[in-house]
């Protein structure tokens, strides 16, 4: 809630620059010499705004996630069920939610008044945020349980401590006050990341006190503790994955949008398409894959085979992977063409169309359909319950890794291919850039990433995993 409202908060102030034009500098009537630059005081303002907004978001985000994870009941099989149908839904919701805002929102803004088009969006908030509070007493909500990162911390922290002890027959181990005697067996079991267990070691009966609780949070840990560390653990080679199929989509909104202004982007007789529209072609995509998948493929099949069986989370992302190398490769040569016809008429518009521009854009948002969805609903799943919030975190995480690699990844080509003033991608004009190598060199990364899933990661993909066993 108190996400919301920092979120409603720095949207209003953001109207607010619109509608009081003391908050903002006055027009420029020659934009490429404006003498009206803004005070630091508006600025401040500005910048204020968009904090909180990021602030706002950053919190809401992996929490809606687990909120609505929450109000299922997954110890049923319709509540499994339902789970899985949940995320799909979400990224549909959460898509056309994107289509709305870059179409009719962005529209108003520019053709319509600044002013009506920000408070579109703050009066949208306000109403989420009234919904949220109409129905709170509806709502399943889980007690907050401290900070699992502290947690985290205090285990590697005693198992450092307890480095030199030796495991073995007849060690005894710290439950927890609220933790049943099923957990040691867990960790017992396991010989992944068995140093960790030593932090719940009780080496001294004195580490406990008269309740059974223990004296020394940094000395002593409970196997619940060990266990969240082992389970964040246990996703990051799957992340690692999500983070490479999130640098394709990320490179594809930066550079598929730049070959759509060098291209020729008349449609029927008069109308043009504006390039920034290509990527609501992703979007739309994704969003009618996951409507066909959820009211058409599945019911389909639940008739034929006469029982409901999805795609698996590893088939999912295996696809997804699959289809961002496909995505690279029809980019890459397509790239060559659209390049060649431009140079071949002398022009900085190819005389390709961008309707050619379609099949590259549609793979892309498949790719996030299946493999974006399906470690959103690994992260989710396999995370205990109170590690959610965590879970959406780490997801929208990788988008953030991904977009800082893929501008890494550009200085580095930009530095190593550059000679007489020249390189594959420092140009602003495409017609003298290589993108075509850049997009094949993206497409590589997507073929390590689906050797590096299919013989290692995917080993911590698994789909019948019952109170996170594997961990």
């Amino acid at each position: 809630m108190v996400s919301f409202m920092i979120d409603l908060l720095g949207m209003g102030v953001m109207a607010l620059t619109a509608a009081i034009p003391r908050l903002r500098p006055e027009a420029c009537n020659d934009p490429t010499n404006c003498s009206n630059p803004p005070t630091k005081w508006q600025l401040a303002v500005l910048f204020s705004s968009l904090g909180l907004l990021a602030i706002g978001a950053g919190a809401i985000r992996p929490c809606n996630i687990a909120f609505g994870a929450d109000q299922f009941d997954t110890g049923t099989k319709r509540g499994k069920a339902q789970l899985e149908t949940f995320f799909n839904w979400w990224y549909f919701s959460f898509t056309v939610a994107l289509v709305i805002a870059l179409t009719g929102v962005v529209y108003i803004q520019t053709n319509v008044s600044w002013v009506i088009g920000f408070v579109i969006p703050t009066a949208c908030l306000a109403l989420s945020v009234t919904t949220f509070v109409i129905g709170q007493h509806t709502y399943i909500c889980q007690k907050p349980k401290g900070s699992v990162f502290a947690d985290m911390v205090k285990v590697i922290a005693a198992a450092s401590k307890k480095r030199k002890l030796k495991s073995g027959e007849g060690v005894s181990f710290y439950l927890g006050p609220s933790t049943d005697g099923s957990s040691t067996t867990l960790i017992q079991n396991r010989q992944r990341l068995g140093f960790f267990d030593k932090a719940a070691v009780i080496t001294d009966p004195n580490e406990l006190n008269d309740e059974g609780k223990t004296k020394n949070n940094w000395r002593l840990c409970s196997l619940q503790q060990v266990k969240n560390l082992k389970c964040v653990t246990a996703v990051l080679p799957v992340w690692v994955t999500g983070i490479a199929c999130f640098m394709l989509t990320d490179q594809q909104n930066i550079y598929g949008i730049v070959q759509a202004i060098q291209m020729d982007k008349t449609f029927g007789h008069n109308f043009n398409v504006p390039a920034g529209w290509m990527n609501l072609v992703s979007m739309i995509t994704l969003a009618i894959w996951i409507s066909l998948y959820e009211c058409v493929i599945l019911p389909i099949a639940r008739q034929i085979t006469g029982r409901k069986q999805r795609l698996t989370m590893k088939q999912r992302i295996q696809i997804g992977i699959v289809m961002g190398i496909a995505c690279m490769i029809v980019a890459g040569f397509l790239e060559k063409d659209r390049r060649a016809s431009a140079l071949k008429n002398g022009s900085f518009v190819s005389p390709v169309s961008i309707v050619m521009l379609l099949p590259q854009f549609v793979l892309a948002g498949l790719t996030e359909a299946f493999s974006a969805v399906a470690l959103m609903e690994f992260l989710t799943v396999k995370m205990p319950e109170h590690m959610r919030a965590v879970a959406g975190a780490i997801f929208f995480l990788s988008s953030s890794v991904a977009s800082y690699i893929c501008t890494l990844l550009i200085n580095v080509i930009d530095k190593v291919t550059r000679e007489e003033g020249h390189s594959w991608l420092g140009d602003k004009d495409l017609n003298k850039n290589r993108l075509e190598n850049y997009f094949f060199i993206i497409g590589g990364i997507q073929v390590v990433n689906l050797i590096y899933f299919r013989f290692f990661a995917s080993r911590f993909v698994t789909e019948k995993d019952k109170d996170n066993r594997d961990f």
